[in-house]
């Protein structure tokens, strides 16, 4: 499920419209729209307030950003889970 698609479930599950999440986020409800197809992604910031606004977890939120990100970089890669070896590897020699 990508980020969108999860937003749009949350939102449709609280019985609030697009237009009134968009005004929440000082955004119009076109851009909102464009995030919940995936055509633009949200910023980072504003995923603390979108969580508020959802009445959900800002962790599984914030996950699900991170993962549809991740998803996009590497689409199309044959050796995924080489990358993702080295990338566990290099975040638990990194100080906490």
């Amino acid at each position: 499920m990508s980020f969108g698609e999860y937003v749009r479930n949350l939102r449709e599950s609280r019985n609030l419209y697009l237009r009134q999440v968009a005004a929440k986020l000082d955004m119009d409800t076109a851009m909102m729209s464009k995030i919940e197809h995936g055509e633009r992604r949200i910023k980072k910031e504003h995923l603390n307030k979108l969580a508020a606004i959802l009445n959900t977890d800002s962790d599984s939120l914030k996950a699900q950003w991170y993962a549809d990100q991740v998803v996009d970089l590497l689409n199309g890669e044959t050796n995924i889970t080489h990358i993702f070896k080295i990338v566990k590897k290099e975040i638990i020699k990194q100080p906490k």
